[in-house]
């Protein structure tokens, strides 16, 4: 006769806890550098690739900082803010970053951002023209 050991319910929610704490490195390096996840949203338009990032509560002048290289964009920011009222004070800070990997073509010279009510929007013109898969037709006997 055999025993099946029945799971909590809440089992596969505990695996996937600890899944994240123990093996995904992204996780593992943003606990390491005492960095949030930055959610983000981006699109592939005709001519160009735009990332938005959102990030309230931050000045965008003194608190973000955008590089770019070999293809890769990298969007940091770190946001301090104080409220105090009546004896209470309360800190609201962290530092958020996200990485995304531009499309082909991407004129990472022209990159431009803006921010507007807790958005940063990123966009990156996308100047050459895409590659079209080809079939490359096998030749039969030796290379010459």
């Amino acid at each position: 006769m055999s025993v099946i050991a029945k799971r909590s319910p809440v089992a596969p929610l505990t695996d996937l806890f600890d899944w994240l704490e123990s093996g995904w490195p992204m996780m593992a390096d943003l606990r390491r550098e005492g960095t949030h996840a930055m959610r983000i949203e981006d699109r592939l338009e005709k001519d160009r690739y735009v990332v938005r990032a959102e990030i309230p509560g931050i000045d965008p002048d003194k608190d973000v900082e955008i590089t770019v290289a070999d293809g890769i964009l990298t969007i940091s920011a770190e946001r301090r803010e104080e409220i105090s009222e009546k004896g209470h004070s309360e800190f609201h800070y962290g530092s958020f970053m996200r990485r995304v990997s531009l499309p082909p073509g991407s004129s990472e010279e022209k990159l431009e951002a803006s921010y507007q009510d807790g958005i940063l929007e990123v966009t990156v013109p996308i100047e050459a023209a895409q590659a079209k898969p080809r079939v490359i037709k096998v030749a039969h006997g030796s290379a010459k």
